[in-house]
């Protein structure tokens, strides 16, 4: 459970500082009026993520501070909103720079403030059929659950049909392009690296003649009559002559030697090159023409060789889905189809649950509301089939409660009920209903007191104790009877201090509470004013005492 542990206000309006401790249950804000009460909803406000109003700051101040604590499940948030006097704003939460925006969504979803249409998750028609729902209990749950994965599959299904059907579409207006683009690479039919090996060889080719005539003119001159061979071995007998004499003579004979047999092995790769060069003009020819074709279509379907023959293979699985169409296409409707008929069904499941559930809902704030002043009035829960292509997430209908006033008034949106204090009524009405179901868990109730009296209000009071045994309460209020069932009650009082005015906020308890109850009966502590309070709060804690725990 989140609850608003503190509040702190500082240069708001009138307020130049005020510190408020909230209960975990029932927290009660009285005072006369103008005293500043509206002034601390405002700086509540501030902290839900409400656009600041620079007429707000405290005359004669640069700024308004307003800081509050929440908590959940021992995880403290602490947020921190400024209002300078030229309008600006800044805004943290845990300490970190956030925007008034990320203040909305982090902090306005912990409070749900009744009494103005500022806050009032309930009066978004989008969060109806939750509520409705998690009334409704565990079977509305599982079919809410069915019915979501049901449209996640149609969705999905349509998807992939629609995808298919677009590709297919697009193969066909360009069929004729790349059955020419096949057709014109396999003309071709290039093969990888095909085009470096032939670059690699046309040089030998192309000089054949040429290196055929070196070849043998480098044989002749080691190998012919009298060339390099005959005189190396003729320097190698030479030197034969005096081996053993002298040392380094001998290691030159051995050079001699040496160079003697690279000779002979030069010689037979030199014979083996020329008679393996071919003079072939026409093969050279039919090499070069191929290598034209390759870069020809390199140029058109390139850069590289490489990219030709991917262009071929992608062109090639376009037009085979393209000719598998019509059987792929056949596959994603029938798939979509059954999906849309799983999805029609949880549908109908859905809605026949909660068409079941309403009355019960409906008779049960009726319940709610018969005490609370307004006798006669009912609710009704609208229940409206949206067209196929328009089911949401929440349900293929849409939901939304409407209220009427008098049993002769025509049920309306919650939206459009007028009175402020009937508004706050009908929410309390609602939130007693909804109880653990309602995922806001701090309530904040303003004029819910607004036309009522005597045993009314006792009811209204008791409506509040029993909402605070599931949820946080915080109630503005002018009436003893509600104020005698709070757990916690802070007195805000208007005091002028060196001619200047300012609000306070103080706790009262034991005898201070008692003579608070007291003047909000009378308008005096005298001690029969002092007496029917301490009745009002025995009988207020007598009745708290019978609510379920």
């Amino acid at each position: 459970m989140t609850v608003l542990d503190e509040l702190h206000v500082r240069n708001l309006a009138l307020i130049e500082e005020a510190w408020l401790e909230f209960s975990p249950g029932m927290t009660v804000l009285t005072g006369e009026t103008g005293a500043g009460k509206t002034a601390l909803l405002g700086a509540l406000k501030l902290l839900l993520g409400d656009r600041a109003d620079s007429g707000a700051v405290r005359a004669g101040q640069a700024e308004a501070l307003v800081e509050g604590r929440f908590t959940t499940r021992g995880d403290e948030l602490l947020v921190r909103r400024r209002v300078s006097a030229d309008g600006r704003s800044r805004c943290t939460l845990d300490g970190e720079m956030a925007t008034v925006g990320a203040l909305g969504e982090r902090v306005g979803t912990l409070v749900d403030l009744h009494g103005q249409h500022d806050h009032q998750a309930l009066l978004v028609v989008a969060n109806h059929a939750g509520y409705l729902d998690r009334h409704a209990g565990e079977p509305v749950a599982r079919a809410r659950a069915a019915y979501r994965a049901a449209r996640d599959a149609y969705k999905q299904a349509q998807e992939t049909a629609d995808e298919l059907a677009r590709r297919l579409s697009a193969a066909a207006s360009e069929a004729d392009t790349l059955r020419f683009v096949v057709d014109d690479i396999a003309r071709v039919d290039p093969k990888p690296g095909e085009d470096e090996d032939i670059e690699a060889r046309l040089p030998a080719l192309s000089h054949a003649e040429q290196l055929a005539e070196a070849a043998n003119d480098a044989l002749q001159l080691l190998r012919g009559e009298g060339a390099a061979a005959d005189r190396l071995a003729l320097a190698r007998a030479a030197l034969g002559k005096v081996e053993g004499v002298d040392s380094s003579l001998d290691d030159l004979r051995a050079r001699v030697e040496e160079l003697g047999t690279l000779c002979d092995d030069v010689s037979l790769e030199l014979r083996s090159y020329r008679d393996s060069v071919e003079c072939d003009p026409d093969g050279l020819d039919a090499l070069q023409q191929r290598l034209g074709e390759l870069h020809g279509i390199a140029r058109k379907y390139g850069p590289r060789l490489a990219d030709v023959i991917d262009a071929r293979a992608a062109a090639e699985k376009t037009l085979a889905d393209f000719d598998a169409g019509d059987e792929l296409l056949a596959r994603a409707e029938a798939a979509r189809a059954e999906r849309e008929q799983d999805l029609r069904d949880a549908a109908a499941t859905l809605d026949e649950l909660r068409r079941a559930a309403a009355p019960y809902f409906v008779a049960e704030l009726a319940d709610a509301v018969s005490d609370l002043a307004m006798q006669g009035s009912r609710f009704e829960i609208a229940q409206t089939e949206l067209a196929f292509e328009n089911w949401a997430a929440d349900g293929p209908s849409r939901i939304e409660f409407l209220f009427a006033p008098a049993q002769d008034h025509p049920a309306r949106a919650l939206s459009r009920i007028a009175s402020g204090g009937e508004l706050s009524r009908v929410m309390l009405a609602l939130k007693s209903v909804l109880g653990e179901a309602d995922t806001v868990q701090t309530l904040v109730f303003d004029e819910i007191d607004a036309g009522v009296g005597g045993a009314t209000a006792h009811a209204v009071g008791r409506r509040l104790a029993e909402l605070a045994t599931t949820h946080q309460v915080i109630v503005v209020t002018h009436l003893a009877q509600v104020a005698a069932f709070a757990d916690k009650q802070l007195v805000v009082r208007k005091e002028v201090e060196d001619a200047t005015t300012v609000t306070t906020v103080e706790q009262v308890d034991g005898a201070r509470r008692l003579e608070e109850i007291a003047r909000m009966l009378a308008g005096n502590d005298s001690a029969v004013s002092v007496a029917h309070a301490q009745e009002l709060l025995d009988a207020a804690s007598s009745a708290a005492s019978s609510l379920p725990a």
